[in-house]
């Protein structure tokens, strides 16, 4: 009769790496080393099937505990770890736990209108902004590509984007004084533009373009948005038109990539993952 042994977490991974509670429900599932991927990548997959299934939303185990768990090594742990924090699905600060972030990164269909707000809600994460500017201004370069005379005065609104208290992305909106003034006494702490839009000025976004490319973030925007020097953001330009087709929103924003994807649906017959814009 064959007994199956467990490696200790100070000894050598054998070909068979167990766990507690093996099969479906909560907890842990084995490792193995036969089944073709490293045992760090199938760590790091299980942790994510158990945050889907609804563990870690109040605490998130220690690299002693995950040893414990799975009868690893350590290095199994922190390797597994690292490439969690690179995906920006575990944070991570000194004298503090690490802890699974609410969500993975936000994924928004091309092809649709969407507000970051409700996408940041929908995946149950608390949206909240920092608001660093709410005045009115002149912007000639700003209000040109808004088909307006450049001493046009504009209302201009800067935000710091949190999902769950964690930095998602700088926003900085212009739009036509005439139209937005009444935003001035908005608190935009908790509120989606488009909703006080709508509610104050009588004015929907219904149509526009945008344009989504990578930049390398400044010290300041890395600062900002509290992202390592290997984390690149996506850029998005915006101009939005109301239901008159009049331009009344141009919208520059940074959002950090590794918590933000574009998708695309396609046929055998359409994709279509953009279309030809003209910036002013």
């Amino acid at each position: 009769m064959s007994r199956t042994t467990h490696p200790t977490p100070d000894s050598q991974e054998g070909a068979v790496t167990s766990a507690p509670g093996p099969g479906p429900g909560p907890g842990p599932r084995p490792l193995a080393r036969a089944a073709g991927s490293p045992l760090w990548a199938q760590l790091r997959a299980d942790l994510l099937r158990r945050l889907d299934e609804g563990e870690f939303h109040d605490v998130f185990p220690g690299e002693h505990d995950l040893v414990a768990e799975y009868r690893v090594s350590r290095h199994t742990v922190r390797e597994a770890l690292r490439k969690l924090r690179e995906e920006g699905l575990v944070t991570a600060q000194r004298g503090k736990a690490s802890r699974f972030t609410a969500s993975r990164p936000l994924e928004q269909d091309i092809g649709e209108a969407y507000s970051l707000f409700r996408s940041v809600e929908e995946v149950g994460a608390v949206q909240r902004s920092v608001v660093r500017a709410l005045d009115r201004r002149a912007d000639g370069v700003i209000a040109a590509r808004l088909g307006l005379e450049e001493s046009t005065p504009l209302v201009y609104l800067e935000r710091v984007r949190l999902a769950d208290e964690e930095p998602l992305a700088v926003d900085r909106i212009w739009l036509p004084a005439d139209v937005a003034h009444p935003l001035l006494d908005v608190d935009f702490t908790h509120t989606s533009l488009y909703d006080e839009l709508e509610r104050h000025c009588g004015r929907s976004i219904r149509g526009g373009w945008e344009r989504i490319r990578a930049v390398v973030p400044g010290r300041g925007e890395r600062i900002l948005l509290d992202c390592p020097a290997t984390t690149a953001l996506l850029a998005i330009d915006r101009l939005g038109r109301d239901t008159d087709g009049r331009p009344i929103e141009w919208r520059q924003t940074l959002v950090r990539a590794d918590r933000f994807a574009v998708a695309a649906a396609f046929t055998a017959h359409d994709y279509r993952l953009g279309a030809s814009v003209q910036t002013p």
